[in-house]
């Protein structure tokens, strides 16, 4: 078909036209992505590669394509992560050490933002108290996979205000928190590992009471200080703080110089199919103002208390504890009183203990009840072998209703089943003796050996 001048020059146009709304790179573009070194980011350089790097950054987000980094290492900082940001580097040799003493990256109401592949070194420069080496806020759908994160100092990922995915990733040595989230709105933190954080592993707080959502699961966390002090604030392997509908399920965890899994005010958390051990306090903790927790199949090898549920008195209660397998706990803080530890599960409200296995209990196996808090707690079919007692209850007065019933209880060392007063015993031992004098108590069905 043959064009006339008049067709040609209409066609000319809207090519024209349509060459100018497509974006321009300044750099090739290969099927892997923009290559940095075309903007001047050059490996093993000595000089800081902070504007280069952003400028590389920027245009490759503008255009939607992976920024490559060569392996080597880059010095740069507080470099900004726009709406569509995508750095890709070679895991385990892409290496980007911090010189700013601020965020290594950025990025601030950005969404659909990625790091790949990265070896981000904070060198240990001391960090703002609120943020991390990597931190995004106001964020959707962000990745960060396949990444090493190594002396932060201070927390090492900080997320507010947003979604998206955590995998894959190492964190090491960072100061403070190794990744802390605040007002998530459903991040996955999975496959992770994490090692030698200064006062905490993972961090899952809201402002308020309110929805969360975060799934914390298949991560290693493994020696957690809690260098900061505190009465478990620190030192916690994963805290979830004020941060309902999380759940925490099949982590490995070792070392923590509290909890390995500690809920505060954190309600319908599940806390399912994890493996802890060397905890010096409680292992799992379900505290404070919550309604609602799952503790279950887990396994804790070695703590000051296996499972703790507790604070009624400030509005602490439901939950179920079953089928978890607990041994070698004892006091391992030195000045604790074994009273306060060395107990297996301890429970206070509207509660059902059930099908857990407890062996080597300093003080109790199970516990249920303190003080005038004990309401609706069933403790049934449970396994208690060479504890102090094997179930201990309160009967202050004003204690709520327990039924203790149908467990076994091997090995006791003072008694199978006794009464409370806070930390004093009042009873004999009710597995043998008349219990009829506490009515709110229903005990039947034990085998003690």
């Amino acid at each position: 078909m043959s064009l006339d001048r008049r067709q040609f020059l209409t066609a000319t146009a809207a090519g024209a036209t349509a060459l100018a709304a497509a974006p321009v790179l300044s750099a090739p573009l290969s099927k892997f992505g923009l290559d940095a070194g075309s903007f001047g980011v050059r490996p093993g350089s000595p000089d800081d590669q902070s504007r280069a790097l952003q400028r590389a950054i920027d245009r490759a987000a503008g255009n939607r394509v992976p920024l490559m980094l060569a392996p080597g290492d880059y010095k740069a900082g507080d470099l900004k992560l726009p709406t569509g940001a995508n750095v890709v580097g070679v895991r385990g040799a892409t290496r980007l050490v911090s010189t700013s003493g601020l965020s290594l990256f950025t990025a601030d109401h950005a969404d659909t933002v990625s790091l790949t592949g990265l070896v981000l070194d904070g060198g240990g420069l001391t960090l703002p108290d609120r943020r991390g080496l990597v931190y995004m806020v106001a964020a959707r759908g962000i990745r960060i996979t396949d990444c090493a994160i190594i002396r932060a100092g201070g927390n090492g990922i900080v997320v507010e205000q947003s979604d998206g995915s955590v995998t894959h990733t190492t964190i090491s040595d960072a100061a403070n928190v190794a990744l802390f989230s605040r007002d998530a709105l459903g991040l996955i933190i999975a496959s992770n590992v994490i090692r030698g954080s200064g006062n905490g592993g993972i961090h899952i707080w809201q402002s308020d009471n309110r929805d969360d959502g975060s799934k914390i699961v298949d991560n290693r966390v493994e020696d957690t200080s809690a260098r900061a002090g505190g009465s478990g604030q620190n030192g916690n392997a994963i805290n979830i703080f004020r941060a309902a509908n999380v759940i925490v399920r099949g982590n490995h965890i070792r070392n923590a110089a509290f909890s390995a899994v500690r809920g505060n005010a954190a309600s319908n958390i599940q806390i399912v199919g994890n493996n802890c051990g060397a905890l010096d306090e409680a292992a799992i903790y379900s505290e404070f103002a919550f309604e609602g927790a799952v503790i279950a199949d887990n396994i804790v090898d070695g703590a000051g208390t296996g499972v703790s549920v507790t604070n009624f008195n400030d509005g602490g209660r439901l939950a179920t504890v079953r089928g978890n397998l607990i041994r070698n706990v004892a006091a391992r803080r030195p000045g604790t009183p074994e009273q306060e530890e060395g107990i297996g599960i301890t429970v206070e409200a509207d509660t059902t203990v059930s099908g857990n296995v407890i062996e080597t209990a300093a003080n109790a196996g199970i516990s249920a009840g303190w003080g005038t808090y004990l309401r609706n707690v069933a403790v049934t079919g449970n396994v208690v072998r060479a504890a102090g007692y094997g179930v201990a209850v309160s009967v202050s007065p004003g204690a709520g209703d327990a039924v203790i019933a149908s467990n076994i209880i091997s090995g006791a060392r003072r008694a199978a089943i006794v009464g409370m007063d806070h930390r004093t015993v009042v009873t004999g031992d009710l597995a043998k003796g008349d219990a009829s004098r506490y009515p709110q108590l229903r005990i039947h069905g034990n085998q003690v050996s």
